[in-house]
């Protein structure tokens, strides 16, 4: 009989208060930076380190707040490298937001990589590290059938199905999948 070893790996504690400061102080010198290569001034962004899973920081806009999420547990796995390369990703995005508007320019295009340039950042979209120890979230899976088999698909599709924005068929018999009602 053959033995499997499992492996289990010890959770990751978040940045502290100290790092969290400087993280945030690195956020507002590229703002800083920026202020000086467009001659244009820039309003200080809120920044939060509430973003758990597999990304290092986002930049999200919302109605007219903008805000900057750090991954407090991948900074604290990869410190030196989040700062070098997060902190310019998400206030590149901040500027280019600034600039030219919500969806006027692709995410990473032009705009956003040229503003990378000039911050002498990496202009790399994602980074590849190894995330054992890290939080993350697990979507909720919902049970659906086709006529061969069932499906449990994750809430991002659910929600499409329920909201009458998408239909999903069965690869093995090409029937729709339909919620299993319980």
């Amino acid at each position: 009989m053959a033995q499997f070893s499992r492996i289990i790996y010890a959770m990751i504690e978040p940045i502290d208060e100290s790092q969290k400061a400087q993280v945030v102080a690195l956020t507002g010198d590229y703002i800083g930076l920026a202020r000086h290569i467009f001659r244009r001034r820039f309003a200080p962004v809120d920044v939060n380190f509430d973003l758990i899973g597999s990304s290092s920081g986002m930049f999200r806009v919302s109605g007219r707040h903008c805000e900057i999420r750090y991954n407090p547990w991948i900074f604290a796995k990869y410190y030196d490298e989040s700062l070098e390369s997060t902190v310019p990703h998400e206030v590149a995005h901040y500027i280019v937001h600034r600039l030219y508007g919500l969806g006027r320019v692709a995410a990473h295009g032009e705009e956003w990589r040229s503003i990378m340039a000039a911050f002498g950042a990496d202009a790399s979209v994602t980074s590849n590290h190894d995330l054992s120890g890290i939080p993350h979230r697990r979507q909720r899976r919902w049970l659906y059938h086709c006529a061969c088999q069932e499906h449990r698909i994750s809430t991002t599709r659910h929600n499409r199905i329920t909201r009458g924005r998408d239909s999903y068929l069965c690869r093995s018999c090409g029937g729709e999948l339909k919620q299993v009602r319980v």
